[in-house]
């Protein structure tokens, strides 16, 4: 992992809205991505809306999953969900690098009972699976949603220990440090699905703060054949950034911009799926601060 020297300042949150599109989006916006000291705060806002960053659909429901420096699980403090967004505190105790995560994986699909369709209910796991399918079930047609929303949060110097990888969905690893993004120099990220290198995936990256602009100014680029993409940042900020395998709509296209799939229930508004066998859905989302030089 490409790291600078040590990011000893606090660096402020640089967005406040986003895209004047009607997708709905999930997203975690920290208060702040990298701190100096020995013992801090962060807070985040956490939302599924039509401008990122900006509160106007609904809160991200699920508790977030945080991973201290060390490989240890840490701890979410005053979560509260409120009407159109949640909020929640982190307490940094150790020095590196911290993963705030929501994971929501999952089972849907359909099947047939007395000639009926009948949809396999929300929350369905693979472990409860079969409880969820009555006896006389036909026609079942099943798939899985695996959805990665998650940010970086470093206290003191850059560690690498939060990015060991689970081998399930699509999992970020860097070359360079999500919290180690300086405008006009290029970042490399790899991207693994179930562990591999996650070749021709759709990275979608928009900058934060086009509520307030004419265009989203979004970044369609793919990872290579070992998963990695390079992306030049062409102003600091905070920036949002999408990984899926199926291509999103480009800027501009029916109602003011792409449509990107959002968690599982009812956390985002998936794309439509086409029509035949139901596929997997797996995406990635995570919020970076890019730093001036």
């Amino acid at each position: 992992m490409n790291l600078r020297k040590p990011l000893i300042a606090i660096a402020a949150v640089a967005a406040i809205a986003a895209p004047a599109a009607l997708a709905h989006r999930m997203w975690m916006l920290p208060s702040s991505t990298t701190v100096s000291g020995t013992d801090n705060w962060v807070t985040v806002d956490a939302a599924v809306s039509n401008d990122l960053f900006f509160f106007d659909h609904q809160p991200l429901r699920i508790v977030p999953v945080v991973t201290q420096p060390d490989g240890s699980q840490g701890q979410v403090e005053n979560h509260n969900v409120g009407k159109f967004r949640a909020t929640f505190d982190v307490h940094l105790t150790q020095q590196g690098t911290y993963r705030i995560a929501v994971i929501n994986e999952g089972v849907f699909g359909s099947y047939k009972l007395s000639g009926e369709t009948r949809m396999i209910p929300r929350g369905t796991t693979k472990a409860t699976l079969a409880a969820a399918i009555p006896a006389g079930a036909t026609d079942v047609v099943t798939s899985e949603n695996m959805t990665r929303n998650e940010i970086f949060v470093t206290q003191g110097a850059p560690t690498s220990t939060v990015f060991k990888t689970s081998g399930k969905g699509i999992e970020l690893v860097p070359v360079t440090h999500p919290n180690d993004l300086v405008a006009g120099e290029a970042a490399t990220f790899q991207f693994l699905l179930d562990g591999k290198p996650a070749a021709g995936m759709f990275v979608t990256v928009v900058p934060g703060g086009n509520r307030y602009r004419d265009t989203l100014n979004q970044m369609d680029l793919k990872t290579d054949a070992q998963g990695k993409v390079a992306i030049t940042w062409p102003t600091p900020g905070m920036y949002w950034l999408n990984v899926t395998p199926t291509a999103p709509r480009p800027e501009g296209e029916g109602q003011g911009g792409q449509r990107q799939m959002g968690a599982q229930g009812g956390e985002g508004a998936p794309r439509a799926m086409p029509a035949g066998p139901q596929q997997r859905r797996v995406s990635y989302v995570t919020t970076l601060e890019v730093l001036a030089p």
